[in-house]
């Protein structure tokens, strides 16, 4: 079983699970021994006298005196009683027999499994401009997505009726298998995947496949608030599902354009304006760029570099919430490099007058 003297008794279930989905024999890489041996394992580890026994006299255990020394007798690897479910020397099983052999015939078990599958997702990238990914819009994306046949509805079928009937299952979408002689489980037809017929002759537009790859333009809204990184799903509008299952769905990652004089902050927006060092001394009005438009800003008198200065409601609009952040607007003082003569002499009279007071 691989696991250690002490293992608890899920831990020995759970070993057990493994090895059987490993070397089942109805798989294509099965061994039929080595699964009689996980069972017969199995068998005494999960029965407290057996284990006990097991661990005092080692493989020399003959448990119940079966032949050959198997402990469950006549070479019935599940114990004696198992077959009919009720015999006085029933094996001590706390585990569902239906979770292994659904998983080996696709379906719980080893029932018929489901014939429909989900059609599969779809990932596109959409670049849009800051603005938009502060206000929202509406785009256009175009893809190509595997839809459902139309001249055969799907089937992969001529005319959609081209069928005959399965050889494998006779019809009848499921095949018996025995196993070890003793256990009878319904299981899917491989051949036909449970739809109890073969194609006969395929579909031209198809070939058989029930699909047909088509350029398609969806429509997204684009909520305001978004970020790069985020995604928005559009529920069924990926690759239609085989069978009449439901379409897969489609995802678009959102990427947003730097915009050279915004910096984004969470919903806050950042810029940066310069202002004549004579505004900055004594104070004026000047007009500043955000999202919406110019707006004017008042600029106090004796205002250094690296101010800053909030617009309230001018961020990004808050996503799945309500209003916006802020626009920050950090003023920098621009100081001339180059002056006139008239403008070296104002300034070195200033310069004097300041200095007096």
């Amino acid at each position: 079983m691989g696991v250690n003297k002490s293992a608890s008794a899920e831990e020995i279930k759970k070993a057990f699970r493994k090895l059987a989905h490993e070397h089942h024999p109805d798989k294509n890489n099965g061994d039929d021994a080595k699964f009689k041996e996980a069972n017969e394992a199995y068998q005494v580890l999960s029965d407290k006298n057996k284990r006990a026994q097991y661990d005092q006299f080692g493989s020399a255990f003959s448990g119940a005196g079966g032949a050959q020394g198997n402990p469950f007798g006549g070479g019935n690897p599940f114990g004696q009683g198992f077959g009919g479910f009720g015999g006085a020397q029933q094996a001590d099983f706390d585990f569902d027999l239906g979770d292994i052999f659904g998983s080996f015939f696709g379906g719980q078990g080893g029932g018929r499994s489901s014939r429909s599958q989900r059609g599969s997702d779809l990932e596109v990238n959409l670049e849009i401009s800051l603005k938009d990914s502060v206000f929202g819009v509406t785009h256009n994306i175009s893809l190509q997505r595997k839809n459902q046949c139309q001249p055969c509805q799907g089937t992969g079928a001529k005319g959609g009726t081209s069928f005959d009937k399965c050889a494998t299952c006779d019809g009848a979408g499921r095949v018996t298998t025995t196993i070890l002689g003793q256990f009878q489980t319904q299981t899917t037809c491989p051949e036909c995947r449970g739809k109890g017929k073969s194609i006969k002759e395929k579909c031209g537009a198809c070939s058989g496949s029930g699909f047909t790859v088509e350029h398609q333009d969806v429509k997204v809204e684009i909520p305001g608030g978004i970020d790069t990184g985020q995604s928005i799903r559009l529920s069924g509008q990926g690759d239609s599902g085989a069978n009449g299952a439901p379409a897969g769905d489609l995802y678009v990652n959102i990427v947003v354009r730097p915009q050279s004089d915004f910096e984004r902050h969470g919903f806050d927006l950042l810029s940066e304006v310069k202002i004549p060092f004579t505004i900055a001394a004594l104070g004026g009005e000047i007009k500043v760029n955000t999202i919406d438009g110019q707006v004017k800003l008042k600029i106090p008198a004796g205002t250094q570099s690296n101010k800053k200065f909030i617009l309230r409601n001018k961020g990004v609009t808050k996503l799945k919430s309500r209003g916006r952040g802020d626009q920050i607007v950090i003023v920098q003082v621009d100081v001339p490099t180059k002056l006139s003569r008239k403008q070296k002499k104002l300034l070195e009279e200033l310069s004097e007058e300041l200095g007096n007071d």
